[in-house]
């Protein structure tokens, strides 16, 4: 039988995602979690046959999880699923161990689609993803500065452009404002920038936010 686990910190999408999945896998095992550290104890304690995990929840995130889940269970496929366009997480996730990317806004065939592939053993690529791939993998010397920072100093970039502050991130991802100034100056050091106002400018002429 059929085992899936969703997770995501909106019961709303859980259960849009749950809908969508009991029309196709009527006999499956479908159960949800809101965190990441839920996720992670339910593939400690059992087996499963596909994970689909937002990639941004309270606290870690899906795609801080992931490599984690990898090495629990190295062969469990994993689809991350964001609002955010392939162009920014795609290839970090691919690269984590996920078998796919999707975006939230995708219509419920093309979910579909994505569980039949990965679960036949194969990775979901869109076209998208597939040139941007390309690009990373090329000989190309010239990647952008950001592609230098972790996971979760990227995830921190990101806020800090969009105007958010220190003490707003630290809530919104469970951790100290000491932390969050410590990525702040790792990515200001890493990316040779100066301030905030130099990193939106930098994320929006690399169209991160």
């Amino acid at each position: 039988m059929l085992r899936i686990i969703i997770a995501d910190d909106h019961s709303v999408v859980r259960k849009g995602i749950r809908q969508i999945l009991v029309e196709e896998f009527p006999d499956a095992v479908i159960e949800e979690v809101p965190d990441a550290a839920m996720l992670i104890n339910k593939v400690i304690q059992e087996e499963w046959d596909l994970v689909i995990s937002d990639l941004s929840m309270p606290g870690r995130s899906g795609l801080e999880a992931l490599p984690q889940i990898k090495q629990i269970r190295p062969y469990l496929p994993v689809l991350i699923m964001s609002i955010h366009s392939e162009d920014q997480y795609a290839v970090r996730v691919l690269k984590a161990g996920a078998s796919g990317y999707l975006s939230k806004d995708l219509a419920p065939e093309e979910l579909i689609n994505a569980i039949h592939k990965v679960l036949s053993g194969k990775r979901y690529i869109t076209e998208i993803v597939a040139e941007k791939l390309a690009t990373v993998f090329s000989k190309d010397e010239s990647k952008p500065v950001h592609e230098l920072l972790s996971d979760r100093e990227f995830s921190v970039l990101k806020m800090l452009a969009a105007g958010q502050s220190v003490t707003n991130i630290a809530e919104k991802m469970s951790l100290s404002i000491n932390t969050i100034s410590t990525y702040r100056s790792r990515i200001l050091l890493k990316m040779n920038l100066k301030n905030n106002t130099e990193i939106t400018l930098y994320a929006l002429e690399h169209k991160l936010i």
